[in-house]
């Protein structure tokens, strides 16, 4: 059994590593999910910091020494011809839909604190993997998915958006939302938040969900600029979805385990989707690889411009499954 960290006592309260905590009254680990990241953040920086110490120790410890040699006859050393090298950031990036990933309404069921329950308050949603609740409970059943969202920040030129808290969400393989669906309430699986690396990227193992009633199968997903700003959903820079390809959905709602998606899908489409349906999901369609046996890759590259405002629209229809 874990043992739960004991908070320091400061002049100026309680702390945990030198931050003082951010509901002085609670346990360390009910502090909820900015003071998760930053605590995540800072461990990050230590490593990183020890890492780059290490390496410096190593370098010298591998350079020669100098030592005296007899004189040689000069000889013309040519002169290398610098070559033009792109950028990484202008390779990754070429070849993608050019635009700002299109802002979407983060639904009925989004569980950041704007439509009832918030889960962002929750000690241990920082995580990667959102098959189980928080702290016990129920395991989301289905096809595994590796879920890749890469985050740019359009308004630096494309360039990866490193430190953005990234919230995901879908629903499970019946098509039903933790937190919300009836028999499911108490829940909180298939929710979770990444914080992006250098690369701008956060990296997240699911499931495949569900195609309820009315809807493209899709995944929710909203960006922050950075840990502190999740304590409220209004401070999202960016909300939107992403539409999954339907030879894999096809494939994967064959399988008993997702009943009635085969027949959802097959009566809705990308053009006829009330949030898809703008564009066919042009810069919302993931990439992706994979079967059914070792699972899915799912990736999207989204460009987030942080300097305009949000305007996402009203919840789209569509009837999630609620378990009887």
């Amino acid at each position: 059994m874990s043992r739960i960290p004991e908070p320091d006592h400061t002049p100026a309260g309680p702390a945990y590593e030198g931050r003082l905590l951010d509901r002085a009254h609670d346990e360390v680990v009910d502090q909820g999910a900015p003071f998760d990241i930053r605590t995540l953040m800072t461990r990050r920086s230590m490593l990183s910091l020890a890492g780059i110490g290490l390496g410096a120790a190593a370098l010298a410890a591998c350079t020669p020494t100098a030592t005296a040699s007899p004189a040689a006859s000069p000889t013309a050393t040519p002169t290398a011809t610098p070559t033009a090298t792109p950028s990484a950031t202008a390779v990754a990036n070429s070849g993608l839909p050019a635009g700002e990933i299109p802002d979407e309404t983060a639904g009925p069921y989004p569980g950041d604190g704007s439509n009832g329950p918030d889960i962002l308050e929750r000690s241990g949603i920082v995580r990667s993997d959102i098959r189980s609740s928080l702290e016990g409970g129920a395991t989301a059943d289905g096809v595994p998915m590796t879920l890749r969202l890469t985050i740019l920040d359009t308004a630096r030129g494309d360039v990866p958006f490193a430190g953005a808290a990234v919230y995901v969400w879908h629903c499970d393989a019946d098509g039903g939302y933790s937190m919300y669906s009836n028999g499911i309430e108490n829940e909180t699986y298939l929710r979770g938040v990444q914080v992006s690396d250098a690369s701008g990227v956060v990296t997240f193992t699911s499931i495949i969900p569900a195609c309820y009633t009315g809807r493209w199968p899709h995944i929710h997903f909203e960006v922050y600029p950075d840990a502190a700003a999740m304590t409220d959903a209004a401070n999202a820079i960016a909300t939107s979805q992403v539409a999954l390809p339907q030879d894999v959905c096809s494939t994967v709602y064959a399988l008993p385990a997702y009943s009635g998606s085969a027949r959802n899908l097959a009566q809705v489409s990308l053009a006829s989707d009330n949030v898809f349906g703008d564009d066919a999901g042009a810069l919302q369609l993931a990439a992706v690889t994979g079967d059914t046996t070792s699972g899915y890759v799912v990736s999207l590259t989204a460009r987030v411009d942080t300097t305009t405002t949000p305007a996402a629209g009203a919840a789209p229809g569509g009837v999630s499954p609620r378990r009887p």
